[in-house]
């Protein structure tokens, strides 16, 4: 229970990290920038943030559960993975990690959202800010693409939870959004200050977490592909 109660955990700060990194953070801001320009009620800034929000956890949730249950179904390839899961998880850990320090460049980049899709969501009012959710839930960037099919997958596979995990992480890619809805809603002074404060955030939380992912890598890779015993 404690393990999977961790999983849960790294599954809420791999959304979070993801969302206030470079490429998808961009994302973040037009989809900021698009509830500021359409809402000027307090209420309904805050309401269309929390659609966002839910339309990343569906998109990552629908991608989660077809992925993890598709792995899982096909008899040969789940007892592999049960049984091997540990062993895949240390490199997969320790690369994630040399990507998130940039000692790994990413050779492609996340296609975004045209600015003609962005103004037929705009049509939609408040509904839009939920599909503008889905669509950069599935702009994949690089950072994006290595945390969720790197390192958020391969949990999902181990502890069997192709729901819960991906909501979590689904949740923690949008709240960030909502934080600065809050603020666009209170001020909108405060939102440039806070943008400074994240970016300089982002900055360690990346360097940290990736040292973390690098260690525990090594850990699994100790333990269970060269056999040392702890």
């Amino acid at each position: 229970m404690e393990s999977f109660f961790l999983g849960t955990v790294s599954a809420v700060w791999l959304g979070i990290l993801t969302s206030i990194s470079p490429c998808p953070l961009a994302t973040n801001i037009a989809a900021i920038s698009f509830i500021s320009k359409q809402f000027s009620d307090r209420r309904r800034v805050l309401l269309a943030g929390l659609l966002y929000m839910i339309g990343r956890v569906l998109a990552y949730t629908a991608i989660g559960i077809l992925l993890v249950m598709s792995i899982l179904t096909v008899s040969k390839t789940a007892f592999i993975l049960q049984k091997y899961v540990n062993i895949f998880l240390g490199p997969i850990l320790i690369l994630a990690g040399l990507f998130l320090l940039e000692f790994i460049r990413p050779f492609f980049r996340g296609s975004g959202i045209s600015a003609e899709i962005q103004k037929r969501i705009e049509a939609y009012g408040l509904r839009g800010a939920g599909f503008l959710g889905i669509l950069f839930a599935l702009s994949f960037c690089p950072i994006s693409a290595a945390l969720f099919f790197g390192s958020l997958i391969p949990l999902a596979v181990k502890y069997n939870s192709g729901l819960i995990l991906p909501s979590l992480y689904g949740l923690g890619t949008g709240l960030p959004v909502m934080l600065f809805a809050f603020l666009l809603a209170v001020s909108t002074q405060y939102v440039a200050q806070a943008f400074s404060k994240l970016a300089q955030f982002e900055k360690w939380a990346r360097r940290i977490t990736g040292v973390i992912f690098i260690l525990v890598g090594l850990y699994y890779t100790l333990i269970y592909i060269i056999g040392i015993s702890m």
